[in-house]
């Protein structure tokens, strides 16, 4: 959590941001999630936008902005004695919200009977596409909107959400304070421990789970835990790869693409290939040196003013040059290009950005987050993944992620 005045400072932005809009902005924080029953929950992760606007680790908060008067007001209860049997005496609502620059605290019924009111008065509720289906629901009891409406449509984005307030929130995170860099670092040096643990880890004959805990443990020592799923696998023609049964063998590759999440939950995603033998085969070799190419040619060409798409639409016709020099296509390259061929081997964008989510903001819309307004999303295979396709400014914070290819 930040000090007081970050959190202050980014409310009276965004509110800047809105102007020439009216009525009010509402936020709805995560809440615990059972596993198997109630008092069992999965580990508790609070939404994004929450942490960015208001920092509190807490369930079941949620928060209003008035854009008309200024005021702003955060909802929740103050836990009970029976709560305080269990977790020992907690912060109340009120002292909570003064640590984040919040005058005015309610109970969480209260919510409902603002909002209520908001809307018999004709004033506009802005909120945002959510991710969990709690927050949907209880959009729906305060706005009466269709509940599987609030979250993304596609790559579009919710048809039901303020599409003033998504654009003036990703406006603002899509370029990362120098606190916010400090962190992200600092998920970077986590990973690299992780991915460490996990090179030193590689020996023929072990269980592929055994070195998955082993790196999952870093993060949960020095932070958070993974900031996603862990891909560890020697079958890296399956992208999304979360079976880690196999026992390692000999000659193959393995790619193994995970990150860590800080205890400030801002995440670092990194992928690496390894050979399991310790040494490349001559054509493995070649196909990973393609695949460093490409990796250092899209980090060499970034810079303000550049579109990352031209970064994806360079790395993938070094690639085609590449593969072309080992007799591994065939055909004109720009022809291939054209075609989309590249997609074959690299059906995933060059990257996406990253933040307090490893994929930053794309529960609001990725066209909304990735594309400048002048900008389509292509339909053409590989080129229509890519997530992050803007000009690139000074705080983008992205991954640089070319075709892994190693099932070659």
């Amino acid at each position: 959590m930040f000090s007081k005045d970050v959190y202050v400072r980014r409310r009276r932005t965004l509110a800047e941001k809105m102007k020439g809009e009216s009525g009010v902005l509402l936020f709805i924080g995560n809440v615990e999630s059972p596993a198997q029953y109630r008092d069992n929950c999965y580990k508790w992760r609070q939404d994004g936008n929450w942490l960015y606007f208001f920092g509190l680790e807490e369930p079941a908060f949620a928060a209003v902005i008035d854009l008309d008067n200024g005021s702003e007001t955060i909802y929740a209860d103050d836990y009970s004695v029976d709560d305080i049997i269990w977790t020992g005496p907690m912060p109340t609502v009120a002292s909570l919200a003064e640590k984040v620059g919040v005058a005015h605290s309610a109970p969480s019924a209260q919510l409902d009977r603002d909002i209520a009111q908001a809307m018999a008065n004709g004033r506009k509720v802005h909120f945002l596409a959510v991710s969990r289906y709690y927050n949907a629901l209880r959009l729906s009891q305060l706005t009466g909107i269709d509940p599987m409406a609030a979250f993304s449509c596609g790559k579009k984005g919710s048809p039901v959400a303020s599409e003033a307030l998504t654009r003036a929130v990703i406006e603002m995170r899509l370029v990362k304070e120098d606190i916010e860099i400090e962190h992200i670092d600092a998920a970077c040096d986590l990973g690299y421990a992780m991915h460490t643990a996990a090179r030193r880890g590689i020996r023929l004959g072990r269980i592929e789970q055994e070195i998955v805990g082993e790196m999952e443990g870093v993060t949960l020592s020095g932070g958070f835990g993974p900031s996603f799923q862990t891909i560890l696998t020697q079958h890296g023609e399956i992208f999304h790869c979360h079976s880690h049964e196999c026992l390692i063998d000999p000659d193959r590759l393995m790619v193994i693409d995970a990150g860590a999440e800080t205890n400030s939950h801002y995440a670092s995603d990194f992928t690496r290939t390894y050979p399991t033998s310790g040494r490349f085969t001559p054509r493995q070799r070649d196909i990973y040196q393609i695949v460093y190419e490409c990796n250092e040619l899209a980090y060499n060409m970034i810079a303000p003013g550049i579109t990352y798409r031209d970064c994806h639409l360079a790395a993938n016709r070094h690639m085609l040059e590449r593969l072309s020099e080992l007799k591994l296509v065939h055909g004109d390259i720009d022809d291939m290009m054209q075609l989309g061929i590249a997609g074959l081997f690299m059906p995933h964008g060059l990257g996406h950005n990253m933040g307090i989510e490893c994929h930053d903001m794309e529960d609001l819309g990725e066209n909304l987050v990735g594309y400048d307004p002048d900008q389509q999303r292509s339909d053409q295979l590989g080129h229509c993944s890519l997530r992050m396709a803007r000009r690139l400014r000074p705080g983008n914070v992205i991954t640089d992620e070319p075709g892994k290819m190693t099932s070659l």
